[in-house]
């Protein structure tokens, strides 16, 4: 029998203090499906996020059903056991499984779903799911019908459906110590994957081999795979926020832009550095670059207990507002200027987001209508940049084209700040040092 690569009491404890806000309802998650095919090639599967941070298991095509306080508090409808579908496709822990590895209290094959949920369902007063899985919609639509007729002429209608995910979410914005440790190793991991493709870097390299490094340092690194799609940019494509080709020749002059994270027991980091493919940066890419170094600099600083996104964001579009008047992409007073939002043109997004078990992780950004203040445990991202379209004929000649962003990964503590990714270089110095030097390891 396989064994999972987290320690199975974690999930029990995050079981546990969920199941202490819902007693009497039911928690109903949904695993994502088999492999997607085409033509018969499998492509690789990855847990749906919430039902893996509540269960650990890591098999597709399964449904969780969690009530607090009954008896048989956690069932799970998984794959049967099937020798010759593990011949193909492998291990399957099956409903026993499930049980003997994973702390359920009952395992189901996922065929005996529609039979047996009506009956889990008919003590519950309420049920947590999302919608939109039109595949379980309509099994639960159809055992809620069941349990509403079971009742009789009692008057009771169907049950309540309340979505999840920001209960979940709530649950997964502070981190514990242990998936602090992850949030670590997955930036450490990533640190050197940047630094690797710094190395690397040359004129006449192309996009896609400067990936390669990025992730052959993931997986050598023991990564099972990237938090997200790489983006690995050079010249004009660094002004495209989220360019995925990664396919063109990287030339002296240019600057690369590399936004890439790996993950770690599911958690992931997420940097951005971007630096000279020639390893020197001209006038104007060091003039670009370093203001918006400094703000992103400031930003890093401010993150601490009680401070908002909103707060830190406010001040970035000022600074880099000012930017764009130094540089004379935008012209007039400024404060007018963010009243426009004319920064948008060239700063279209917000200076970062919540990280974890997503790239973008669940947790509210408000609460009651107001900013929501950052808390000890919360891991965020801290990304501002400037991006000048190639084609864009009022920014002057020699900016036009030129794409920067640094982006951190924070961790908020009791005081304030812990940079998870320091060990990349952002300064000018440690960058032109570094690029094109060659690779002397991997990891």
């Amino acid at each position: 029998m396989r064994k999972p690569e987290v320690d199975i009491e974690i999930f029990k404890e995050r079981q546990k203090e969920l199941g202490s806000k819902i007693k009497g309802a039911a928690l109903i998650l949904v695993a994502n499906s088999e492999y997607i095919r085409n033509h018969d090639v499998h492509h690789l599967f990855r847990q749906d996020s919430n039902f893996y941070y509540m269960t650990g298991f890591e098999e597709p095509d399964a449904v969780f059903v969690f009530r607090p306080g009954q008896v048989e508090e956690k069932i799970m409808f998984v794959r049967p056991k099937d020798p010759a579908a593990e011949t193909w496709d492998g291990f399957r822990f099956g409903p026993e499984g499930v049980e003997s590895v994973f702390a359920m209290d009952k395992g189901y094959n996922l065929e005996e779903l529609s039979s047996k949920l009506p009956d889990l369902l008919k003590d519950v007063n309420k049920i947590y799911y999302r919608k939109g899985n039109h595949r379980f919609d309509s099994i639960l639509d159809l055992a809620m019908e069941t349990v509403q007729k079971s009742f009789g002429r009692s008057g009771k209608g169907l049950l309540p459906i309340e979505d999840f995910w920001e209960l979940i979410g709530e649950q997964r914005v502070i981190k514990s110590e242990k998936e602090k440790e992850w949030l670590r190793e997955a930036a450490n991991l990533s640190a050197k994957a940047h630094t690797n493709a710094m190395k690397f870097t040359v004129p006449g390299v192309t996009e896609r081999q400067v990936l390669a490094v990025i992730e052959y340092t993931f997986k050598m690194g023991g990564s099972a795979r990237p938090g997200y799609n790489s983006i690995v940019a050079s010249g004009k494509n660094a002004t495209t926020l989220h360019y995925v080709f990664n396919d063109e020749k990287c030339s002296d002059g240019d600057l690369l832009l590399i936004d890439a994270g790996t993950e770690w027991n599911h958690y992931s980091a997420d940097i951005t550095r971007t630096f000279p493919v020639s390893g020197k940066f001209s006038d104007i890419q060091r003039d670009v670059y370093s203001r918006v170094l400094e703000i992103q600099k400031r930003a890093v600083d401010a993150v601490k207990p009680g401070v908002t996104f909103v707060e830190i964001q406010t001040q970035v579009i000022e600074d880099l507002t000012q930017v764009m008047i130094d540089l004379k992409l935008l012209s007039g007073e400024k404060s007018k200027l963010i009243e426009s939002q004319a920064f948008k043109k060239y700063y279209p997004h917000n200076i970062g987001h919540f990280l974890g078990l997503d790239v973008h992780d669940q947790g509210l950004y408000t609460h009651n209508g107001e900013p929501r203040p950052l808390e000890e445990g919360m891991c965020l991202t801290i990304e501002p940049g400037l991006y000048i379209p190639i084609d864009d004929k009022s920014a002057p000649q020699e900016l036009r084209g030129i794409g920067v962003r640094i982006e951190d990964d924070i961790l908020v503590t009791n005081s304030g700040n812990e940079n998870l990714t320091s060990g990349v270089p952002k300064e000018i110095s440690e960058i032109e040092a570094l690029v094109g030097k060659g690779l002397d390891q991997v990891i």
